[in-house]
């Protein structure tokens, strides 16, 4: 699975801004949640250009958090697929309901 560059950008904005050198997994935990509920609000409202604002602030945040912790988004997002790629399981009211 590979990834583009917009990773790389994004941690280079966090390192030159400081966020990388100065911010905690705690502050960027609760940034992170500030924006899950932004991307709330948005689903509610139905507003799509919030929704894809949202859904990059979140990634963003995540990507900071996974550097401030020594990982990248790149390795996190890989290790969770390879976990679910052979999952099996259905759909069931609108959620993928892993097998047991």
């Amino acid at each position: 699975m590979k990834l583009t560059n917009e990773f790389d950008s994004v941690r280079t904005w966090a390192n030159n801004k400081g966020i990388l050198a100065k911010g905690d997994p705690k502050t960027q935990f609760i940034k992170l949640l500030e924006e899950v509920g932004e991307l709330s609000r948005s689903i509610l409202k139905n507003n799509d250009t919030e929704f894809i604002d949202a859904i990059g602030d979140c990634v963003i945040v995540l990507t900071n958090l996974a550097a401030i912790k020594g990982y990248t988004i790149e390795e996190c997002i890989n290790s969770a697929y390879q976990e679910i790629k052979s999952r099996t399981g259905k759909m069931e009211n609108g959620t993928f309901v892993k097998d047991k």
